[in-house]
C-alpha cells in the first residue's frame, strides 16, 4: 500500500504526514489492519526497538472533584461507585508506588482529582515526591494534579517530580460538548508552564467519545505542535453514573487505527496506551504494542485493569522486553535537544506518562477527555461494536484508598 510505505519513510525522518495522510489510516478497513499494524511496528522499532515502559498510577485523592468533565468518573454529579477518600498521606502513596515499582515499573505517576492544586497542595505532593525518591533514587515521577497556577511547575520541579501530565483529549473545536467547567486554552496553558518550569511534559487524548475522524487528528496534531515527550491514548471507559455511560463506539480495530495514527504523528515519542485497552482492545492488546513502548502495569484510577502478572507475561509473549530502570526511553536526538523526561539515564526521568494521568477514567480533573469512535473520514462507515462489554468495567476496590493490596 502505497500510504503506508509513505508513512514510514516519514516516520523514519520525523517528518511530519499530511492531515489527509492521517486521515486515510484512520479510514482503512478491517481487512488492512495488519498492514497498517506491521507499517506502524517499523517506526516503533526504529525509535525504541522491542521495549516496553511500564508506568504505575497512584491515585492520591479520588472523587469529589468540581469540574464536570463527561467521561469522567470523579466527575461533579458523577454516580459512579467509586472509591472516594482525601489526600493519602506520604507514607500511604510511597508504600502504593512502591508496589509497582516491585512489578517492574520505572514510572510513579501521581494524580490527585480536582480543577487544580492550591500552594498546600503542591506540599502535600513535594512530601510524596520526596517520601517515594528516598526509597527509591532512580524512580521517575509524574504528577498529575489538573490545571496549574504560575509558579507551581517550578516547585514541583524543585520538589523532584520529573514530568507532569496534563492531556488535552479531543479538539478545540469539541472541547466544550465535553467539559464547560474549563476551557482547551487552559490545558494548552498547563502543559506550556510543565515545558517552561523543566518538567518532560506528557499531554495525550481520550478516544471513543463519539467525536469525529476530524476531531481524532486535530488533537493528535495539536500535540505534535506541543512536543510532549509522552503521548497517553486512553479509550473511553463508559462508567455508569456518568453521561458518557452509553458511548460503546471503538471496536479493537479502530483503536489499532487510532495508536497507529498516533505513532505516525508523534514518531518519537512515547507513545503510552493508557486507559480503556482491557475493555476495547481486549485480547488484541498484544498487537498494540507494536504501536505503542509504553503502558500502565496493573490498575487505573477509578478502574481496575488487568492483573500486573498477565501483563508481563504479555510482553513475554509478544516478543518485547520490559525497559529498565538505567535504560534512557527518549531517542537520542531528544536527549540532545534536552528532552527533559527521559534525557538521562541518571536523571530519574525517562520520558512519562504522561502517563498517568494518561489514564482518562478518573485523574485529575485536569488530566483528560475526548474519545474516538464512530468518526466517519471521507466514505468510511461509523463502527458500531457487536456489543457493550460492561463486564469488563470494573471499579477499583483495591491498592491506594483502601486496605487491600494492590494489583501490580
Amino acid at each position: 500500500m502505497d500510504l503506508l510505505n509513505t508513512l514510514v519513510d516519514k516516520g523514519l525522518r520525523r517528518e511530519l504526514p499530511t492531515r489527509d495522510e492521517a486521515l486515510a489510516v484512520l479510514a482503512t478497513s478491517d481487512d488492512d489492519v495488519l498492514d497498517v499494524v506491521a507499517a506502524a511496528g517499523k517506526v516503533r522499532r526504529h525509535w525504541f526497538g522491542r521495549r516496553v515502559k511500564l508506568n504505575y498510577l497512584v491515585n492520591l485523592k479520588s472523587g469529589l472533584c468540581p469540574e464536570d468533565c463527561s467521561y469522567c468518573s470523579q466527575r461533579l454529579g458523577s454516580k459512579a461507585d467509586i472509591l472516594k477518600y482525601t489526600w493519602l498521606k506520604p507514607d500511604q502513596a510511597s508504600q502504593a508506588a512502591a508496589a509497582g515499582l516491585a512489578g517492574g515499573a520505572k514510572r510513579v505517576c501521581l494524580v490527585a482529582s480536582g480543577r487544580g492544586p492550591t500552594d498546600r497542595d503542591v506540599d502535600r505532593v513535594s512530601d510524596t515526591i520526596k517520601a517515594i525518591k528516598d526509597q527509591h533514587e532512580d524512580v521517575e515521577v509524574c504528577a498529575c494534579l489538573g490545571l496549574l497556577s504560575d509558579g507551581q511547575a517550578e516547585r514541583l520541579r524543585e520538589a523532584g517530580a520529573d514530568a507532569y501530565n496534563h492531556n488535552l483529549n479531543t479538539s478545540e473545536g469539541t472541547y466544550g460538548d465535553i467539559t464547560t467547567t474549563h476551557t482547551y486554552a487552559d490545558r494548552v496553558d498547563t502543559v506550556q508552564k510543565a515545558h517552561a518550569a523543566g518538567l518532560s511534559a506528557c499531554s495525550g487524548l481520550i478516544a471513543g467519545m463519539g467525536e469525529s475522524d476530524e476531531d481524532l487528528v486535530d488533537v493528535v496534531y495539536a500535540l505534535r505542535e506541543l512536543d510532549p515527550d509522552s503521548v497517553p491514548v486512553n479509550f473511553l471507559i463508559p462508567f455508569e453514573g456518568t453521561p458518557l455511560a452509553r458511548e460503546w463506539n471503538l471496536t479493537p480495530q479502530r483503536c489499532l487505527r487510532i495508536l497507529a495514527m498516533v505513532r505516525f504523528v508523534c514518531p518519537d515519542a512515547e507513545v503510552r496506551i493508557a486507559g480503556g485497552r482491557e475493555v476495547h482492545l481486549r485480547t488484541m492488546q498484544p498487537l498494540a504494542l507494536n504501536l505503542a513502548n509504553s503502558i500502565f502495569l496493573g490498575d487505573y484510577l477509578t478502574s481496575e485493569g488487568q492483573a500486573g502478572k498477565a501483563d508481563l507475561e504479555m510482553i513475554a509473549d509478544a516478543g518485547f522486553e520490559v525497559e529498565g530502570a538505567g535504560e534512557v526511553t527518549l531517542p537520542e536526538h531528544r536527549v540532545a535537544a534536552g528532552g527533559g523526561c527521559g534525557a538521562h539515564a541518571d536523571s530519574g526521568c525517562g520520558s512519562h506518562e504522561g502517563g498517568a494521568c494518561g489514564s482518562h477514567e478518573g485523574g485529575a480533573c485536569g488530566s483528560h477527555a475526548g474519545g474516538a469512535g464512530g468518526g466517519v473520514c471521507g466514505s468510511a462507515p461509523v463502527e458500531v461494536p457487536a456489543e457493550a462489554r460492561t463486564d469488563l468495567v470494573a471499579v477499583r476496590r483495591r491498592g491506594a484508598g483502601t486496605d487491600l493490596a494492590p494489583n501490580a
